[in-house]
């Protein structure tokens, strides 16, 4: 990262609240089904459903926040958010079976979700000129913190008790809490006048940018490539030593720190966003051809392959990420950045739901043609990205002649 830390008070604050939120959620992405599941004792199959209902129902929730967070001020709906999912978080402690166990996972991504979609205000306003910079640094900090937080959660595991589970558990709602108390020295951000005559929901009327959503999230699946398919893969089709598994996640995890905002810097209009998509399906390409030739060789080779796959599949990440924050602040109206941020945020909501299942389908069950299948599937969206930005573009630009008949038309 060219800079440790922000240039502004703002953005130092938004970013400890960041980095502070994030250690909490590594240490439930690393060991969140296994508490479930080892200490509490729920069947894996129960877990998996609990958590695709909560990837189903959750993001809708962020395209109200988002709206909530135009109309009445972002820092409070974004506060509130947090201290929604420490206590949700908290009640993992009480989920002993089955319906609270879904219960009080849906509404912790619910919020999650809500926040997501509620923190894009405050980024637009105070990322300076180019917000989507300072939303590629955020992302630098969040991958710093989930890896400390996976240490932490890596102890936790060692000890296997419930004792520490619920430790975790507690830790991570603390970590929401504190997160939640630094934005008070976040100064407020006025909502945004909505523009007279208009649409009251006009994200999900926005069908190019709707289209843009889609295509981002058929290519969000990519983020479950690292998670889910290639650990599976490594330790079911190939010779690989199973501690390469950390080597993949550990160098996918430094080169977005090192090199994502760096990465953003030429992505600086959504033209450009649409090529980096481009760029970023032909990349996911490239790496999915190469996991299924690790089968069958020596372990050296294996390793090799895989290694390798991974340095390519991270490039594209880093590519479709910087698309995704270039197009979807850019193309959002200044007055409604929560809402169109929320409706941008259904296709990652849809891809953590049904990628992890689909992947498995595609390149564990089906094997060697599932993986190339993937890849041709990541390739195609990105060779649709740059014609849904170009329709977006065009619909933007016709966007202020038409409010302005709108408004003349409510005058008559």
């Amino acid at each position: 990262m060219p800079r440790l830390i922000p240039d502004t008070g703002p953005q130092r604050v938004l970013a400890s609240s960041n980095f502070v939120y994030t250690v909490g959620s590594g240490m439930y992405l690393t060991a969140g089904v296994l508490y479930f599941t080892q200490a509490v004792h729920l069947p894996a199959g129960r877990v998996g459903l609990g958590l695709g209902i909560a990837g189903i129902v959750a993001p809708a929730l962020g395209v109200a926040a988002g709206h909530l967070a135009d109309r009445y001020g972002a820092r409070g709906v974004y506060m509130a958010t947090l201290l929604i999912q420490a206590l949700t978080t908290a009640a993992f402690v009480l989920a002993d079976s089955f319906w609270p166990f879904v219960l009080a996972v849906c509404a912790a991504t619910g919020a999650k979700a809500a926040g997501t979609a509620a923190r894009s205000p405050l980024i637009r306003h105070y990322g300076g000129d180019r917000p989507q910079q300072f939303r590629a640094y955020l992302r630098a900090v969040t991958n710093v913190g989930v890896s400390l937080g996976a240490l932490a959660a890596g102890w936790v595991v060692q000890v296997g008790t419930l004792t520490a589970y619920q430790l975790m558990v507690i830790g991570n709602a603390v970590a929401f809490l504190v997160a939640a108390a630094l934005l008070f020295l976040l100064p407020p951000v006025a909502p945004v006048a909505e523009p007279v005559g208009g649409p009251r929901w006009s994200a999900l009327r926005d069908r190019p940018y709707l289209l843009l959503t889609a295509v981002d999230g058929v290519m969000a699946i990519q983020f479950k490539v690292l998670t889910v398919a290639i650990p599976l893969w490594l330790v079911g089709a190939t010779e690989a030593p199973h501690w390469l598994i950390s080597g993949t996640m550990l160098t996918g995890t430094v080169m977005v720190v090192a090199l994502q905002v760096r990465a953003g810097r030429s992505v600086d209009s959504p033209t450009a966003g649409g090529h980096a998509y481009r760029r970023a399906g032909v990349a996911f390409l490239v790496s999915c051809s190469m996991v299924p030739l690790a089968a069958g060789v020596s372990a050296w080779a294996a390793a090799t392959l895989l290694i390798a796959a991974v340095i390519v599949h991270t490039l594209g990440e880093l590519w479709h990420s910087a698309a995704g924050f270039e197009v979807s602040f850019t193309l959002a109206p200044p007055h409604a950045t929560g809402q169109y941020l929320g409706v941008f945020g259904l296709g990652a909501g849809l891809a953590e739901a049904v990628g992890p299942a689909l992947l498995i389908a595609l390149c564990i069950s089906w094997g060697r043609p599932g993986w190339y299948v993937v890849g041709a599937l990541f390739a195609v969206a990105g060779l649709a990205a740059p014609f849904a930005v170009r329709w977006a573009q065009r619909q933007r630009s016709a966007r202020p002649s038409s409010l302005t008949r709108a408004q003349t038309a409510r005058a008559a």
